[in-house]
């Protein structure tokens, strides 16, 4: 979204969930889940949102020259939500790095959404990282003494929004994850999901091209995670673009494309044939457990 000055009840990114993803209302994650099945295919989903081309990557640590990337191509179209796997030590955490705009590539070649962001200067990829990318991290990374409204808020005063705008957009990102009613309330009075789910709020309220999620159910109990996975598809139902890092196997069969990566390269890029529903899943959840705060 280029124009920050102005703005609609749809300038979210996701604005059109917003009515199956109140869950104070359904005590639900609000997913559509009639796509859940559906193959994402990279060639049928319209122009890349990434292209990476021989991404490289080397460190020195201390004496020693650490290869980090070695030659990784790769695209993810518009709509696509991948799951990035490996090992320690793989390489998939300096590729979420490089594709978040967080660092530059030794040789090689990314685009973002057309635009050829691995020659750009620091100041430049800081502001496409602020604009064109949502992140979502497993230990959340909220201000412990902000409220979810003022943590939700803080993307877009670095975006320069006006007081009114940001309010309003955080207010219905926050109302779009289902915590309408808690937006005054502060990280250490929220569950770790609740807070997962606003730094999810967080990653959308500049309506990004992307979203980065890096094991955000990392520090999750398997309901909530399966609660956080629900809202994921959720929004990529709506046609936004996740990329996913998990080191856990089940996670990944929520998404609908793998891509596995050892010793700094891509070894494996496979599209998941029948990605798990984390709605049904939850529904389930919900009815063996009626008493439980799900």
């Amino acid at each position: 979204m280029e124009n920050h000055s102005t703005g609609s009840s749809n300038d979210l990114h996701t604005a059109s969930a917003s009515s199956t993803m109140n869950r104070e209302e359904s005590h639900l994650p609000g997913v559509n889940g009639q796509n859940a099945s559906r193959i994402v295919e990279a060639d049928n989903r319209g122009k890349p949102v990434i292209v990476v081309h021989d991404l490289q990557k080397t460190y020195m640590l201390g004496q020693t020259k650490v290869r980090a990337l070695r030659g990784v191509s790769l695209e993810i179209s518009e709509g696509e939500f991948v799951a990035v796997r490996g090992p320690s030590g793989s390489g998939k955490s300096t590729f979420m790095n490089i594709i978040g705009c967080l660092d530059r590539p030794t040789r090689g070649e990314y685009w973002l959404s057309g635009k050829v962001v691995s020659r750009m200067p620091i100041e430049e990829l800081a502001r496409v990282r602020n604009r064109k990318i949502g992140f979502v991290f497993q230990g959340f990374n909220l201000l412990g003494r902000a409220t979810a409204l003022s943590n939700v808020e803080m993307p877009m005063i670095y975006a320069g929004l006006s007081r009114d705008m940001r309010l309003r957009r955080a207010r219905q990102a926050l109302k779009l994850v289902g915590l309408g009613s808690r937006m005054d309330h502060k990280p250490s009075q929220l569950s770790g999901g609740q807070q997962q789910r606003v730094a999810i709020a967080r990653s959308l309220v500049n309506s990004p091209s992307l979203l980065l999620a890096d094991e955000p159910t990392g520090n999750l109990d398997s309901r909530t995670s399966v609660e956080i996975m629900a809202i994921l598809q959720a929004l990529n139902q709506q046609g936004l673009t996740i990329v996913l890092v998990t080191h856990e196997p089940d996670i990944a069969e929520y998404t609908t494309r793998q891509v596995m990566f050892r010793d700094g390269r891509l070894i494996r890029d496979e599209p998941v044939r029948q990605p798990r529903d984390a709605q049904a899943e939850w529904l389930q959840l919900a009815a063996q457990n009626p008493d439980d705060n799900l």
